[in-house]
C-alpha cells in the first residue's frame, strides 16, 4: 500500500459571510476585494512545509496539485512546488508526485516534457507525472480555449509529450495544434523510458477509456464521499476488466480529506468549521462554472446525468458536519476510527495509492501540522502492509521512491506505458 499526502493550497481566511455575498470562489472573485498577498506568502510556505513534514513522519510520497484564479487552490505552478520538495527530501525513498500540470495542454507540450525530465533528474528518480484532463474552467475561462477541443488537445499533448520522452532521434511534429520543426528533448527523463503516469479523474468513462488504453493508474480525485464512490469505481473497474487488464489494486488512487483527533466526539470540534469552510465557501459556485458548455462528453453527461454520483452544490450548502461525516466525504475521528473506515474504503474500493488531504478548508497551520504528525504515527503504519499478502506489484510507482528495490535505471514505467 502507497499514501501520499495531498495539498490542494487554498485560501484559508475568506470573509465569514462570503458564501451570501459572493456567487463563487472560482474565476469571478476578484482577488483586491478578499485577497491578501501576505497571506499568500505564508500559505505557500505552510505548504512546503507541511508536505516536507509528512515525507518526515511516514508518508510515501507528497502531492503537488494545479487549479488558476481562484481562492479553492491556488498553486499555479506545481513543478515549482515540486522541484522544491524533491531538493528538500533528497536520499530519500519518498515519490514527488505532480498531480497538477493541466498543463499538458494549457502550456507548451514541449516545456512540460523537459519541465518533467528536469524535475525526474532533480529528484534522481522519484517523479509521477500527472496528466489531469483538467477541469473546463481552468481550460475555457482561465486560458480561453474552446472547452470542445479539450480532450482533444489533451490527447495531442500526450502522445507529443510521450514521444519527445522516448524517441532515440530528433522529429518533427506536425499536428492539429501543434506543428514544430525540431524535438530534441534535452534532458530526458531519469526513469526510462518515461515516469509512471498518473491521470486524475472524476466521473469520465473517456478518461477510463484513455487510462486503460494506455495502462496508467486511475486516480479518482473527488471530495463527494465514498459511499456514493462505487458507481464510479466500479464504472472504472468494468472498464478495467472489459480491456482484459487485472485488478491490480495500484492502478487505481484515491483521494480523501482525513482528521485524526483524541476522540470521535473531539474530531468534530476540531475539524468541523473546517471541512464546512470547504464545502461552503472554496467549492461554492455555479456549475456553469465547473462544465462549461462543450467540456463534457456524450458518454460522461449520459453518466451523470442516469448514475447521479454526487450531490450538486446546492445540496452542499446544506450539508454540516455530520453528512460531510456520515458519507465519508471526510474520515475524521480517534487514530482507531480512522484506520478502521480507512481500511474499508482501501478494500472496498480496491485502492493501492492512498491519497490523504491532512489541511482542507480554513484549518490552520499549527492544527495542520499536528494532524500530519498524528496520520503519520497513529494511522499509516496500520495501512501500509494491506495488500502485502496478495502479491500485487506497483508498476505505477517511481522505482527510486520504492524502498524494497535497488536504485537502477527503471524499466518499470515501460510496464505502465
Amino acid at each position: 500500500m502507497k499514501i501520499a499526502c495531498f495539498h490542494l493550497m487554498p485560501y484559508r481566511d475568506l470573509p465569514d459571510d462570503f458564501d451570501k455575498t459572493h456567487d463563487s470562489a472560482w474565476f469571478t472573485l476578484p482577488f483586491d476585494e478578499v485577497g491578501n498577498t501576505e497571506l499568500c506568502s505564508q500559505y505557500y510556505n505552510d505548504t512546503l512545509d507541511e508536505l516536507i513534514h509528512a515525507a518526515e513522519v511516514g508518508f510515501d510520497g507528497v502531492c503537488t496539485n494545479e487549479h488558476h484564479q481562484n481562492a479553492y487552490g491556488f498553486m499555479v505552478n506545481p513543478n515549482m512546488m515540486g522541484a522544491v520538495l524533491a531538493r528538500a527530501t533528497r536520499g530519500t525513498d519518498k515519490a514527488i508526485i505532480q498531480m497538477g500540470e493541466t498543463a499538458v495542454f494549457l502550456n507548451p507540450p514541449i516545456r512540460v516534457a523537459e519541465e518533467y525530465a528536469m524535475l525526474d533528474c532533480i529528484s534522481e528518480g522519484r517523479v509521477v507525472a500527472g496528466f489531469p484532463v483538467g477541469l473546463g474552467g481552468d481550460f475555457a475561462y482561465s486560458y480561453g480555449f474552446a472547452p470542445m477541443e479539450q480532450r482533444l488537445r489533451y490527447r495531442e499533448a500526450h502522445d507529443l509529450i510521450k514521444k519527445a520522452w522516448t524517441a532515440p532521434e530528433q522529429f518533427a511534429w506536425n499536428g492539429k495544434f501543434y506543428q514544430l520543426p525540431m524535438v530534441n528533448l534535452w534532458p530526458k527523463p531519469r526513469q526510462r523510458p518515461h515516469p509512471p503516469v498518473w491521470v486524475p479523474g472524476n466521473a469520465s468513462p473517456s478518461t477510463w477509456d484513455f487510462v486503460t488504453d494506455n495502462n496508467y493508474c486511475y486516480c479518482y480525485l473527488t471530495y463527494f464521499g465514498s459511499k456514493g464512490a462505487g458507481t464510479i469505481v466500479n464504472g472504472y473497474w468494468d472498464k478495467v476488466e472489459e480491456k482484459g487488464l487485472d485488478r491490480n489494486p495500484y492502478r487505481m488512487g484515491y483521494l480523501v480529506p482525513v482528521g485524526v483527533s483524541e476522540t470521535d466526539a473531539s474530531a468534530e470540534r476540531e475539524y468541523g468549521p473546517h471541512i464546512e469552510y470547504f464545502y461552503h465557501k472554496l467549492l461554492h459556485m455555479p456549475e456553469q462554472l465547473l462544465l462549461p458548455p462543450g467540456h463534457v462528453t456524450h458518454s460522461s453527461l449520459e453518466f451523470l446525468l442516469t448514475k447521479r454520483p454526487f450531490p450538486n452544490y446546492d445540496e452542499l450548502n446544506n450539508y454540516t458536519y455530520k453528512h460531510f461525516e456520515e458519507q465519508e466525504f471526510l474520515v475524521a475521528g480517534s487514530a482507531a476510527t480512522v484506520v478502521d473506515k480507512l481500511k474499508d474504503i482501501i478494500k472496498r474500493l480496491n485502492v493501492g495509492n492512498l491519497m490523504i488531504l491532512p489541511q482542507f478548508g480554513s484549518m490552520p497551520h499549527a492544527q495542520a501540522m499536528e494532524n500530519i504528525e498524528r496520520i503519520g504515527r497513529d494511522v499509516l503504519p496500520h495501512l501500509k502492509p494491506i495488500w502485502d499478502d496478495e502479491g500485487w506489484e506497483n508498476h505505477w510507482w517511481p522505482e527510486n521512491a520504492n524502498p524494497n528495490r535497488p536504485a537502477k535505471k527503471s524499466a518499470s514505467a515501460a510496464s505502465a506505458g
